[in-house]
């Protein structure tokens, strides 16, 4: 499997990445993640040209949609998958309430129909206000791996091992950078269906990709334990971003069981691990209200 290199088209530089929730499974905000933060998956990419691309709609979606406020700008919603952490937040966001909105969503196909599976979310049973009030949100669309046009962003989607239909994304960056989201990821085994060479065609992905954000929701020594469940550890994140020659890995996806304290420490060992790589690679650990300048470097 050839590495893609999308490009983002029309956009320029700088693009402007935001992390709105880095938090995984169930929302934990409070004094013991206030550092690290507590809302689920919500990322968020700006670009000269472009529309707004985020990335996932868990329940940080509120603060970036509160900024937005009613709409009135081209909004790119790409979901990962459709479990509950990663659209959670949708009904809170605002754009899709305003007429003057222009959100379009995309995600992995459904057996059911996206569509269906997101208006489930807010089905009167569960939630005070119906789909029929999202006047702002102008199409849903299905894809599943291959080129992905977001809008004038142009993505490239590959399978992630996590049960359900679940994707991760290369984004082309102004120019031939490029960035890659891969939340909800598990790094060992095979148990969901995926081609048994996919480990090494998700390296082969990860070719010339600068940054990389993924999952790392358990501790190296939880992983195991965890067989399964579709989720990663810090040290299997970084031997892939070591392997496939990125510089910089986001870890994400942050267990609602990691405290503040929790988090330095598998920072800290993630940093060590990736010396021992001998790579170069940086690791950082994804920070709910941080801002990265990507420059034409990345």
């Amino acid at each position: 499997m050839n590495a893609p290199s999308p490009e983002a088209g029309p956009g320029g530089w700088p693009v402007q990445l935001r992390f709105w929730g880095v938090r995984g499974s169930v929302p934990v905000p409070g004094p013991d993640t206030v550092r690290y933060g507590g809302n689920t998956p919500c990322v968020s990419l700006e670009a000269p040209g472009l529309p707004l691309l985020v990335l996932d709609a868990g329940t940080g979606a509120r603060a970036l949609g509160r900024e937005l406020d009613g709409g009135g700008r081209d909004v790119e919603v790409v979901l990962s998958h459709t479990h509950w952490d990663h659209i959670h937040g949708l009904g809170f966001f605002p754009p899709i309430y305003g007429p003057a909105g222009r959100v379009r969503i995309t995600g992995p196909r459904q057996p059911a129909g996206l569509r269906t599976v997101l208006e489930r979310l807010t089905a009167w049973e569960n939630f005070p206000i119906p789909p029929s009030r999202w006047v702002g949100l102008r199409e849903v669309r299905e894809v599943g791996p291959g080129p992905v046009d977001a809008g004038g962003w142009r993505l490239e989607a590959v399978p992630l091992n996590h049960p359900g239909n679940t994707l991760g994304y290369r984004i082309g960056l102004p120019g031939k950078g490029s960035l890659a989201y891969l939340t909800d990821n598990e790094l060992t085994g095979n148990g969901h269906g995926l081609d048994p060479a996919w480990r090494q065609n998700l390296v082969d992905f990860l070719r010339g990709v600068a940054t990389v954000i993924h999952d790392a929701t358990w501790r190296d020594d939880q992983a195991g334990a965890h067989a399964g469940w579709g989720h990663s550890s810090p040290g299997e994140a970084v031997a892939l971003a070591a392997q496939a020659g990125c510089r910089r890995l986001y870890l994400f996806h942050h267990s609602p069981d990691h405290d503040d304290e929790a988090m330095d420490r598998l920072l800290d060992e993630a940093r060590l691990g990736a010396v021992r790589t001998g790579t170069g690679l940086v690791v950082e650990a994804a920070i709910e209200g941080s801002t990265l300048m990507l420059d034409q470097e990345d």
